[in-house]
């Protein structure tokens, strides 16, 4: 049981008084003090601050069940403040109690439904209780019941608001290993009632990240647009495909649709040309989308295009819900003040700092860094977690997974014995300074991933797989990021192309900019290792915090809303948790 279930409150200060007035153990001059200074206690003005106990609580949530989810909160909450009720002063309400209700008569901005949070009709107890004689012993009840059920009400809401309505942790369903947001509510809530100071900004109710706030302003665009109607359909009226110089009614429609805001005339002939200014607007429709950017109307752009407005907006709802998922401390105290951020779906990776370094310093990171890369195929999903990066290992070799061995390498080595000489690569033993097997002695026949008792590995050099520079932030999942030989691959639009691990377009760039406070690690030093064919680790003076995340939406620095395909279905699951 929760230990602040079990603290009562007493009344030791006035029950001494209560006890000489009714027996009459003291002087006359006594007795006219103490029955003065009841009176004061007694009186509106001069009233302690008024108290619950533990047991009133227990017995509250136990008449309003949708307040016990959050029981543990609740407890933890009034036990540290010694049972004082927290929505009252002096006997009023404090105007924190009008300005959370307002917060929740308008949480559908957020994303959220209304509907949920309202279980008590505070408007009707508030009336109620300014109605009530002061001296009336009722009142008492009815106080502790508003505070009760505010409190409840809150860590309900806020418990939705900065933690998520789905919690990835508990729903094996979502795919979700980011660290977990830690946040206290509790001491959220003291924040909220001006009992405590924070960088956070709780007091405002407000979010965490900058993230979810630009969704939230483009759910509120998308909601406007969609009471108006949304966007058209485009259709091409038999062409497979629209393109610069061509004159037709659906060039109008598409005008509409890349404007849904204006008013359009698809009987003006004059807007059916596909001009310059068309193609450029195309062309920003693609890059807003993943697409090929080639200004041309058809197959995927189309597609895209005629997907519902409805549709897009639950896609900005489920995106804000993983951006509550997110801690809100971007990096600990005790690392570096940077992170890496890895989008699965927009197939990018940034590097956001604090260019003081400081761990003190509660701020916006800047983004310092970019660069495409290539992830997991939808077989081979690149999994969601964070973790932090601790190595860099030059010219290193490539341990290929024993999956790998028995689905790739094993049908050549059936016909090839050869095969492995030929990309460069060994059999040696597990140990700790591994010794060469020879691929004549293994029956590769009955090879398996679970009985392939060695390790093959890819010796260093320019075709290595994992190219010559790989980037460690060891794991259960055993992802990385590292070089590539197939450098081309970085051309294509869509790059789910590896087996889990994530390939990076400049590595180089990325080695030297983590290694830039360790001068004997400059730029003509690593390239000068990484091409010796020795392999060589190097330890980061502080671990870096880095994140493989899965957004499907976003909002740009510029107010560009972008989305993407869901390239491993995750946003089908969490749209059956979410709106289920």
């Amino acid at each position: 049981m929760n230990p602040y279930k079990l603290r009562l409150i007493t009344l030791a200060a006035v029950l001494p008084l209560l006890i000489a007035a009714l027996t009459g153990c003291n002087s006359k001059d006594s007795d006219k003090k103490d029955k003065n200074l009841l009176e004061d206690l007694l009186s509106k003005k001069e009233l302690p601050q008024a108290t619950t106990d533990s047991l009133y609580v227990l017995n509250y949530i136990s008449k309003k069940p949708d307040f016990k989810e959050h029981e543990d909160l609740m407890f933890e909450f009034y036990g540290d403040r010694n049972y004082k009720l927290a929505w009252f002063r002096d006997n009023d309400l404090v105007p924190e109690a009008e300005k959370f209700l307002a917060v929740i008569d308008s949480s559908s901005i957020e994303g959220l439904d209304p509907k949920k949070y309202k279980l008590v009709n505070f408007q009707e107890l508030f009336q109620k209780y300014e109605q009530m004689d002061p001296q009336d012993s009722a009142r008492l009840d009815l106080q502790q019941q508003i505070d009760v059920a505010l409190t409840g009400s809150y860590f309900n809401y806020a418990s939705d608001f900065y933690r998520g309505r789905v919690n990835p942790q508990d729903d094996n369903k979502v795919n979700w290993e980011v660290k977990k947001n830690k946040i206290k509510l509790h001491k959220a809530l003291q924040t909220i009632l001006k009992e405590r100071e924070s960088t956070y900004p709780y007091y405002e109710f407000e979010a965490l990240h900058t993230g979810y706030t630009r969704l939230r302003d483009a759910l509120q665009e998308y909601r406007a647009l969609q009471a108006k109607g949304g966007w058209p359909k485009v259709e091409l009226g038999g062409k497979k495909a629209l393109q610069k110089g061509d004159t037709a009614q659906a060039v109008a429609v598409l005008r509409q649709r890349l404007n849904p805001s204006a008013k359009i005339s698809p009987n003006d002939k004059k807007q059916w040309v596909f001009d310059e200014g068309v193609e450029k607007q195309v062309k920003k429709f693609q890059m807003l989308h993943g697409l090929d950017q080639d200004g041309v109307v058809g197959g995927n752009t189309l597609r895209t295009m005629n997907i519902p407005i409805d549709d897009r907006i639950e896609q900005i709802m489920i995106n804000m819900e993983r951006w509550r998922w997110i801690p809100k401390r971007m990096v600990p105290k005790s690392l570096d003040q940077k992170y890496i951020w890895v989008n699965i779906p927009e197939y990018k990776l940034y590097i956001y700092e604090d260019p003081d370094n400081d761990p003190e310093a509660e701020r916006e990171y800047e983004k310092v860094m970019e660069m495409r890369v290539v992830v997991g195929k939808t077989m081979n999903a690149t999994p969601i977690f964070s973790d932090k990066m601790e190595y860099v290992v030059l010219a290193p070799y490539w341990n290929v997974p024993n999956s790998i061995v028995e689905k790739e390498i094993k049908p050549h080595m059936l016909t090839n014995q050869a095969w492995l000489d030929s990309q460069n690569m060994e059999i040696v033993t597990k140990e700790k300074n591994p010794q060469p097997v020879s691929p004549s002695s293994i029956d590769w026949e009955s090879v398996t991933e679970k009985n392939f008792q060695y390790m093959v590995r890819q010796k260093p050099g320019p075709e290595n797989s994992l190219g010559q520079l790989k980037f460690l932030f060891p794991n259960q999942h055993a992802i990385y990021l590292h070089d590539t030989p197939a450098d081309a691959l970085f051309s294509q639009t869509d790059r789910n192309f590896s087996h889990g691990c994530v390939r990076l377009e400049k590595p180089v760039q990325l080695a030297s900019y983590l290694l830039k406070d360790m001068p004997e690690w400059n730029e003509n030093r690593i390239r000068e290792v990484m091409n010796g064919g020795e392999e060589e680790w190097v330890t980061l003076p502080k671990k870096i915090q880095v994140y493989l995340v899965y957004f499907t939406s976003w909002v740009d620095e510029e107010g560009n809303v972008h989305f993407r395909e869901d390239l491993y279905g995750h946003d089908k699951k969490l749209k059956q948790e979410y709106f289920g």
